[in-house]
């Protein structure tokens, strides 16, 4: 889609975005440029990945229709100004919730989706098992992120140095990662994970075990319409999410066109068969179910994408429910 197009059907000024994407009858929606379990288009150009399918159940819940989407790709650079610009709703795009960015960008973190966290990717024979041993490192890093900023405090304060080698997006630094140009690459480890199946030989590179920052991931609204970012914070698949909800009340996809008669009540109120819930939202009451037919709930999207049997092959870790030793957390549906 070209950038005029994506002017052309910004939120007009004072409109509520919410009823700006019902007339428009499509979520535009902000994605990375192509990471694996994330973000990814095929040869057809059909869009799949964990940060996708947030994107669908949101279509889902607004639209009925997880295929009312538009996928715009963005890089780290671009991603927050295509934002603040209206040329997107939301940004869907494993970007780390931080301070600045909120205060200071005018913009709305609607919880975490991913905890994550910075590590590093080397290739084996550099027979390294710890960030710790990469003193005077050449370090690739895509500029403009957060990953930039942590790799200088960490090596700073284990009285390290690095020589940085910052690119504009993330494909170039991959390409220098395996070039040669540098020997060590820094990322989300979520990422890492990503990025090392590009590789020609992914076998020969080792991401480290070390985690040298606080990465809570999730999507992304602009500061000035509570309305819909109510709607994207209670739809978010971890800390106020109506797919974590789902998890922990055993609504999958396949079963969750039975949860209306379920004589539970949590299960009634999040199916919209009681409570209401729906219109405090702009909403039909059956919203959160939608999302959850359209997608599934959070364990079947993460399982799906990115967990131990994809291609990625990452533990839940810290994305597991509380009740079993993660810290996913969803406030009631009540």
């Amino acid at each position: 889609m070209t950038v005029a197009l994506l002017l052309a059907t910004a939120a007009p000024a004072g409109a509520g975005m919410l009823e700006t994407v019902k007339q428009r009858g499509t979520v535009q929606c902000g994605v990375s440029e192509g990471l694996y379990g994330f973000s990814e288009r095929n040869g057809q150009g059909e869009w799949s990945g964990f940060d996708v399918d947030f994107c669908r159940a949101l279509a889902a819940a607004v639209l009925d229709d997880p295929a009312k989407v538009t996928f715009v790709p963005l890089s780290a650079g671009e991603r927050f100004e295509a934002l603040r610009a209206g040329r997107i709703d939301l940004l869907s795009r494993n970007s780390t919730w931080t301070l600045e960015r909120e205060a200071g960008l005018g913009l709305a973190f609607a919880g975490v989706t991913y905890h994550d966290g910075q590590g590093f990717m080397v290739m084996g024979d550099l027979n390294v098992t710890s960030a710790l041993e990469l003193d005077r490192a050449k370090i690739c890093v895509e500029a403009g992120t957060t990953s930039q900023l942590n790799v200088a405090d960490f090596f700073a304060a284990n009285s390290m140095t690095f020589e940085e080698r910052a690119f504009p997006t993330a494909a170039a630094a991959l390409e220098s990662f395996q070039s040669g140009q540098c020997n060590v690459l820094t990322r989300d480890q979520s990422a890492l994970y990503a990025e090392r199946l590009k590789l020609a030989r992914p076998a020969d590179a080792v991401v480290l075990p070390d985690v040298i920052s606080k990465e809570p991931l999730g999507p992304v609204t602009r500061a000035d319409d509570f309305a819909w970012f109510n709607i994207v914070k209670w739809l978010n698949q971890a800390k106020s999410s109506a797919r974590v909800n789902a998890e922990e009340l055993g609504i999958r996809a396949g079963n969750a066109g039975e949860a209306a008669g379920s004589p539970k009540p949590d299960v009634r109120r999040f199916a919209g068969a009681e409570g209401g819930l729906g219109k405090l939202l702009g909403l039909n009451d059956d919203w959160a179910v939608r999302a959850v037919q359209a997608r599934g709930n959070y364990a079947e999207i993460y399982e799906r994408n990115v967990g131990v049997n994809s291609r990625l092959g990452i533990p839940r870790g810290l994305n597991q429910l509380w009740s079993m030793g993660g810290i996913l957390y969803a406030p009631p549906l009540r």
